[in-house]
């Protein structure tokens, strides 16, 4: 699968160091790469609160998402990182609150939570990644 793009910049995210947010591959799908709880300055969110790191993340997320007209319905896959596995049900309640809008009856993504050791930042407690099918003709994007 030839890889389509590799974006770097979206407007209300900082500039990555060395990584894309985002990479399309024939097939349309996008595999987005892991957000945290920064805002488009890269100043962290919700220090010490698990709740407004997983909405940040999320929508940092969502950002991206919607760069190639793909919205929550399109999320194939999330896979979570989280420094205590045991606060989970934490991110399940905001994923729900973001998502149901968007999915109603539908089932939520396949999904992946893992704990880590650490984030790359000290004051992270979230990370989410996911793969995305792009909705409609390639030329579109």
């Amino acid at each position: 699968m030839p890889v389509e793009e590799r974006l770097t910049e979206i407007a209300e995210l900082p500039t990555t160091p060395g990584y894309a947010h985002v990479v399309t591959v024939t097939g349309r799908l996008a595999f987005v790469s892991g957000q945290v709880a920064v805002d488009a300055q890269g100043c962290v969110v919700g220090v010490d609160d698990l709740a407004a790191q997983t909405r940040q993340a999320l929508s940092n997320l969502h950002h991206v998402m919607l760069r190639f007209g793909a919205d929550w319905s399109d999320v194939v896959k999330f896979t979570w990182f989280v420094l205590d596995a045991r606060e989970v049900q934490t991110i399940r309640d905001v994923r729900d609150e973001i998502l149901r809008p968007a999915l109603g009856n539908v089932p939520n993504p396949a999904s992946t939570l893992v704990q880590v050791a650490a984030l790359f930042g000290p004051d992270f407690l979230v990370e989410v990644e996911a793969v995305v099918a792009i909705p409609g003709d390639p030329s579109d994007v």
